[in-house]
């Protein structure tokens, strides 16, 4: 069963977003985000690091909640942005130090940041271990340090054990 579904929740989430980004319960599009919600994982494969699966649920679904919610207020904020005058806009590079040195929960912390709108990640300094993020409007850079920091690098932390 591990070398059909070698990553089980991977396919899981896989299944349940393809379902709600069609919005259509066809049963063409269930046997689509079916076969990806196999086929990607196994496909995928040899990238993924060899880790446990041992991860903190509760912690977890949490995350994927705050990311959420930190995704349609981005989407709002950046659309007000765009649409009002550009002069208020006020982009900067920004350098959060990381307090874990995982390079696996570091990426995702990066896919989270590149994920809210607004925001991109642009390298993860393993000398360092300083992620660098390029925002489009930052008033305060040391509030956008520790927003991500708690909202999203200490939920890592926690749901990795690191």
């Amino acid at each position: 069963m591990r070398r059909l579904i070698p990553r089980p929740a991977l396919s899981v989430v896989i299944f349940l977003v393809w379902t709600a980004l069609n919005n259509a319960s066809s049963r063409a599009h269930f046997i689509l985000a079916l076969i990806l919600a196999v086929g990607l994982p196994v496909l995928t494969q040899r990238f993924w690091p060899e880790r446990s699966e041992k991860i903190k649920l509760l912690p977890a679904i949490r995350l994927f909640g705050i990311v959420l919610w930190d995704i349609l207020m981005a989407s709002i904020d950046v659309a007000k942005l765009v649409l009002g005058p550009l002069d208020k806009i006020k982009p900067a590079f920004v350098e959060i130090p990381l307090d874990m040195q995982d390079p696996f929960v570091g990426t995702l912390l990066a896919s989270i940041v590149s994920l809210t709108p607004g925001t991109v990640s642009i390298d993860i300094d393993r000398s360092r271990w300083v992620l660098q993020v390029h925002a489009l409007n930052v008033d305060d850079t040391e509030a956008l340090i520790h927003s991500i920091k708690t909202r999203y690098e200490q939920p890592l932390k926690e749901i990795f054990s690191c």
